[in-house]
């Protein structure tokens, strides 16, 4: 999709340079010809929908979203203008996702201070369970899950008093 998107992007780059030396007659002569287009196909569909592809919808999305709508609802489309504002705020929000996507899947990993401090309390005091050593965390001010204190413990092999 990004090398269709950069390929529409050049080949659109070009196309504005090429309309740079045309007259402002010339332009509209074109305008008119494509909107005339357009009609003609949009009465040959019929009720049919149009499929763009990702980088299409990328192009027309970034083209016409700085218009305000009221402009947006006069211009002769072949999707609804509404339509393409969806496109605009769907880009918006996959990039957003994208970018605030935790690098790391699943749980975060338990502290390595936390985990000595398990390990030093259950070592300490070896007749204390699990149980014991959660609750001497939390009255140290450590908050952490019961189950997270069992699994420290079940890692090292410490041999636990329930």
């Amino acid at each position: 999709m990004l090398v269709s998107l950069a390929y529409l992007g050049v080949t659109n780059a070009f196309a504005l340079l090429r309309l740079l030396p045309r007259s402002d007659r010339d332009k509209d002569a074109e305008i008119l010809a494509l909107r005339h287009q357009i009609a003609v196909l949009q009465r040959q569909i019929g009720a049919q929908h149009v499929r763009f592809n990702q980088a299409d919808r990328a192009l027309l999305a970034a083209l016409l979203h700085p218009l305000p709508r009221p402009t947006l609802r006069g211009l002769r489309l072949l999707v609804r203008p509404d339509k393409i504002l969806k496109w605009h705020r769907d880009i918006v929000a996959r990039r957003h996702a994208a970018v605030s996507r935790p690098r790391r899947r699943g749980r975060p990993r338990t502290l390595r201070s936390i985990r000595a401090l398990v390990l030093r309390l259950a070592k300490e005091n070896s007749s204390w369970g699990y149980r014991r050593v959660h609750g001497e965390l939390l009255v140290l001010g450590v908050k952490v899950a019961l189950s997270t204190v069992w699994e420290i413990l079940v890692r090292r092999d410490v041999a636990l008093c329930k």
